[in-house]
């Protein structure tokens, strides 16, 4: 995997850490490494929080939970631990 910088919330301007607190994990505060390596460009992550929100709100005739099953299976597929 690639080494990409990231910022801590703690080091985000107010906007960025609005954003990285909103998408944080609620047992630990933290957010997912796909979420952090936007954190050098919050324009970068609104964009990605966008297609996400369009993959899994944007197929009305799929049920959210088929939806969460694909994403599951695919990222299982990718060796992906999320």
């Amino acid at each position: 995997m690639a080494w990409i910088r990231t910022l801590r919330a703690a080091d985000a301007d107010p906007e960025l850490a609005g954003l990285l607190a909103a998408h944080a994990d609620r047992r630990t505060g933290e957010v997912d490494g796909i979420l952090a390596v936007h954190t050098l460009g919050t324009e970068g992550l609104r964009a990605h929080l966008a297609l996400y929100a369009s993959a899994m709100r944007g197929t009305p005739g799929l049920p959210k939970v088929d939806r969460e099953l694909v994403a599951l299976v695919v990222s299982r597929l990718n060796g992906c631990h999320y």
